[in-house]
């Protein structure tokens, strides 16, 4: 479906299962699009606790071949939160969502637009997962988010473990960081993604 956000039209698939406690939005990372076969297996294994999904390609297919050359827009937090803080504006006005908690599942840079937009929107952002994301980058916003956020980090990306660390060391909401032993940064090993579509699930039916 077409989506009319932020001045511009964004491709997004929306799921809802029959009577949904809530949805989640996803905020994929560098380089990625809604048709990630990660956030749509993670997407599915929501959707089976009664959670609807919405994956949406943040960056126009213009957009898309600008920043496949220069790599610029997907590390523009700004310009990301503000396309995140559209679409959870459209989910509170859209007759389908309209009264379900939204949750945002954001990964590597789309984690701390995520962070920015639940900032901006504390009365409807209820919950908030980390997926080996960069909640770092979301600067002085990550003292302002009051969504609980669970922050998943692979056992093998030190790099990223240490970021996440630092980001919630300087968070005031209630925040679980979890590491995935075995897991680098994509979650490609054997049933490590299954445990992020089981830890993303029961902290987004716990707390939406």
């Amino acid at each position: 479906m077409a989506l009319a956000i932020a001045g511009t039209e964004l491709d997004g698939d929306l799921t809802l299962p029959g009577q949904p406690v809530g949805v989640v939005l996803f905020a994929h990372g560098s380089g990625s699009t809604r048709r990630s076969p990660r956030n749509r297996m993670v997407a599915e294994a929501l959707q089976t606790r009664g959670l609807g999904t919405l994956l949406v390609d943040l960056l126009t297919p213009e957009e898309e071949l600008r920043d496949a050359i220069d790599r610029e827009l997907r590390f523009d937090i700004g310009f990301l939160a503000d396309r995140l803080i559209g679409l959870t504006d459209w989910l509170t006005g859209h007759d389908e969502t309209a009264r379900l908690p939204i949750g945002l599942f954001g990964a590597s840079t789309g984690a701390a637009a995520a962070l920015v937009c639940a900032a901006s929107r504390p009365d409807h952002v209820r919950a908030v997962v980390s997926r080996g994301g960069r909640p770092d980058l979301a600067g002085p916003a990550l003292g302002q988010v009051e969504a609980p956020t669970l922050m998943l980090v692979g056992g093998e990306d030190q790099a990223v473990l240490r970021l996440n660390e630092q980001a919630r060391s300087v968070m005031t909401t209630t925040v679980e960081l979890s590491v995935v032993p075995g897991a680098t940064h994509l979650f490609e090993e054997p049933g490590t993604l299954d445990t992020v579509a089981e830890e993303a699930g029961t902290w987004f039916t716990t707390h939406l």
